[in-house]
């Protein structure tokens, strides 16, 4: 077992609850967070490939000491291979993945700290517990472990946006957790229908009690375990009915808030459409539902970005739409298909961190988000003008950026799969939503100031403009030499293939 594995989990959650003891002392805060938030994306760079098994310990084919003497009817049996600990997985897509969510909880928790003038511990807290949990959410292959984490998630998404203290905050968390409330249970019951047919809760067990015919696919309950855990994958994920509040989450937290928040919906649309398609891969209309979802999610983050005067909510639906390519991948359910949708979702996890901390820049000198009372901020901020319309173009999917690198690839796919419809309708919403971002650009950085508009004298804070810059350089990277992500992620998407 690889120590650093359980570290990239156990450590920022002991930082964030030290944290919460020492919320008062700045100058301690400040060193743990800046210490800690450096450990977040080098520490997987380290760790070596493999499992760890907490609480328990590794299936009895791979223990001698523990089989050696046990009776035949368990050794020579499934029991044999089962997995009694909670399992982490820690592979190359794994750690692609912890790498980009550990800058993007870098730069949240670095922003947090020095865009204001006495830095919070509770708030410092609660983005630690979330980057934990997103952690957790990728490595581990225990759904229960997950649901765990999903809660913890939740518990602190309401945290970070109450603390933002944004107009309308108490509102929207207050909403998100009356619909958390019902989501969650009906996501538990899902898992212990799970439990009870297959009398597991680790994906690889359950998936192979299915597949040799230990349980019977066509089980009433297995079924109903399936719409029960796909209704919490909607809720978590943000996809539609849920498209509204889960836009309304990122608009009422702070830029770096919600660069993390967004980066959990992410790998919660991942992690568990990589469970679903595992397990209930088999139903024939399991990935027809996923691209259909998605394609719905698409179209309506778009529509309803094109109706917002406010500018953080129109890069909250986008990035909700954005989702949607992520699932086309995933339900084309091809190796090249699966890889561009995972490509896609590591693209989203820094074009969005990107849009929302640089139009957080907008907020810091002017307090106003309304795209209707803005204008003229070419002139005040040229440099960060220019980045931002950069991350649009990326979102979008212009070349040579790394969105147009995993877009092409889902086109391509789509027409390999003999669906070219999809393609067109991707071409076309990339096409739409270049126009929305640009809409809501020149309306902020190239129409005339408004003569009501006050603009503070104070710089952006350097370490803004350094998040943005590594931002950049990420999509250039990827796009440039795609290779260094898809690589990483093919053996995961040859495995779900």
């Amino acid at each position: 077992m690889n120590s650093l594995i359980p570290l990239m989990v156990i450590i920022p959650i002991t930082c964030a609850l030290f944290l919460n003891l020492i919320h008062e002392r700045d100058r301690t805060i400040k060193a743990l967070s800046v210490i800690i938030a450096l450990a977040l994306p080098i520490i997987p760079l380290f760790a070596s490939y493999g499992t760890h098994y907490f609480g328990g310990y590794a299936p009895l084919i791979q223990n001698g000491t523990i089989a050696t003497g046990l009776p035949a009817f368990i050794t020579g049996s499934a029991l044999n291979i089962f997995h009694p600990a909670i399992t982490y997985v820690f592979g190359s897509a794994q750690k692609l993945f912890i790498f980009i969510v550990g800058i993007v909880a870098l730069f949240s928790i670095f922003l947090s700290l020095y865009e204001v003038k006495r830095p919070s511990g509770v708030y410092g807290y609660l983005l630690f517990m979330l980057a934990a949990s997103i952690t957790a959410l990728i490595l581990t292959d225990d759904i229960f472990n997950l649901y765990v984490f999903f809660e913890i998630a939740a518990l602190a998404q309401v945290g970070i946006i109450l603390v933002s203290k944004v107009k309308g905050s108490y509102e929207t968390a207050l909403k998100y957790m009356i619909l958390g409330s019902i989501a969650s249970p009906l996501m538990l019951l899902g898992i212990a229908f799970l439990l009870g047919v297959t009398g597991n809760v680790n994906i690889t067990d359950i998936v192979y009690a299915i597949k040799h015919g230990m349980v019977d696919p066509k089980s009433p309950v297995l079924l109903m375990a399936c719409g029960l855990i796909t209704f919490g994958w909607l809720y978590g994920s943000g996809l539609p009915p849920f498209h509204s509040i889960k836009s309304a989450v990122y608009s009422k937290a702070l830029p770096n808030g919600a660069a993390l928040l967004q980066a959990f919906s992410v790998v919660m649309f991942v992690a568990l459409g990589v469970i679903i398609i595992r397990i209930f891969g088999y139903l024939p209309f399991s990935k027809v539902f996923i691209i259909g979802i998605s394609l719905l999610a698409m179209v309506l983050g778009i529509t309803m970005a094109l109706n917002q005067t406010d500018f953080k909510r129109i890069i909250a639906y986008l990035a909700v739409g954005e989702l949607g390519y992520i699932g086309i991948g995933l339900g084309l359910g091809t190796a090249m298909g699966i890889t561009a949708g995972l490509f896609q979702a590591v693209n989203e996890l820094v074009i969005t961190a990107f849009l929302f901390i640089g139009f957080g820049t907008i907020l810091y000198k002017t307090r106003e988000s309304d795209i209707r009372k803005l204008g003229g901020m070419m002139v005040q901020s040229p440099k960060t003008a220019l980045l931002v319309m950069i991350a649009g173009f990326a979102m979008a999917g212009v070349p040579p950026l790394n969105v147009f690198q995993s877009k092409l690839m889902l086109c391509q796919a789509a027409v390999d799969a003999g669906l070219p419809e999809l393609g067109i309708i991707m071409i076309l919403l990339s096409i739409v939503t270049f126009m929305t971002f640009m809409r809501a650009f020149y309306a902020i950085y190239m129409r005339s100031k408004p003569e009501g508009l006050e603009i503070k004298n104070e710089k952006i804070p350097r370490v803004t403009l350094l998040a943005m810059v590594v931002f950049l350089i990420i999509c250039l990277t990827l796009g440039l030499f795609p290779g260094l992500a898809t690589n990483s992620l093919h053996g995961l998407a040859m495995s779900l293939a």
